[in-house]
């Protein structure tokens, strides 16, 4: 027999995502009901899916799924909207802790935009001299450096030859291309494992993409980056190769909200 769920859809610059508010009744769904939410053409659509959760001693729990179903690691523009979610619920004020699959974050809602503090980050694997950097920030990013911007739109093509490749095959890896614009602007791309596509926005490769960036061009300032769904930046604080207070600011803005039949 199907039973009714609401749900909510956000998005946060084109990454977008189904939110479930189950901070009174928590219940589960199955790999495939999760996959077949988020397929876009015969579910709601989304990039993941998110269960807004009660968590002792924080603010709430957020408990995210890839499109394909699975439990996946720190999704960083997820973080913002069900940030921006738990507010529009009234469940939060304007600061807000939560707990999360890397552990605690704190958040600030500042009207649409929200600022999501990220892990911090002390071990950047430099593959190849000023064009690949290898990092985790919340999860495991391969940041590339191109030399044309229109380089940007094989993305596909390139995150699938890396994601796939041996070394990345079982555990998979975000796959970032990165035009320069200049020392603290940049224009990026990202393939992302678990939705195994091009995403607009992918807020924990934007942060990696920003770090890769100030240890580049040697910066300590806001990092500001254009996705293909909207603009993003990135403060820290820096000594040398670690990465502190690590803020990812922009948009996180509701969709329309609903009723489906799993």
């Amino acid at each position: 027999m199907d039973r009714k769920i609401s749900f909510y859809k956000y998005h946060g610059t084109g990454n977008d995502f189904i939110l479930l508010d189950q901070m009174e009744n928590e219940f589960d769904l199955t790999t495939q009901e999760i996959a077949d939410l988020c397929h876009r053409r015969f579910g709601i659509g989304a990039d993941g899916l998110m269960m807004l959760r009660k968590a002792e001693g924080y603010d709430f729990e957020m408990v995210y799924y890839n499109s394909d179903g699975n439990r996946s690691t720190m999704c960083g523009n997820g973080g913002r909207c069900i940030v921006k979610f738990a507010f529009d619920l009234g469940y939060i004020g304007n600061s807000s802790s939560f707990l999360a699959v890397d552990g605690p974050h704190k958040a600030v809602v500042k009207g649409d935009e929200v600022e999501l503090g990220m892990i911090d980050v002390d071990k950047v694997t430099q593959i190849e001299v000023d064009n690949v950097y290898e990092l985790f920030t919340g999860s495991p990013h391969y940041v590339k450096y191109i030399g044309k911007e229109a380089d940007l739109d094989e993305i596909v093509q390139v995150g699938k030859s890396v994601r796939y490749s041996p070394v990345y095959l079982d555990e998979g890896i975000n796959v970032n291309l990165v035009f320069e614009n200049g020392n603290s602007q940049i224009h990026m791309a990202t393939y992302e494992r678990g939705v195994e596509d091009e995403t607009y926005s992918c807020g924990t490769g934007v942060t990696a993409a920003a770090i890769s960036q100030a240890l580049k061009r040697d910066l300590n300032e806001e990092v500001f980056v254009k996705t293909k769904g909207g603009n993003l930046s990135v403060t820290f604080d820096r000594l040398d190769d670690k990465f502190t207070h690590v803020i990812l600011k922009g948009p996180a803005l509701f969709v329309f909200k609903g009723e489906v039949s799993i």
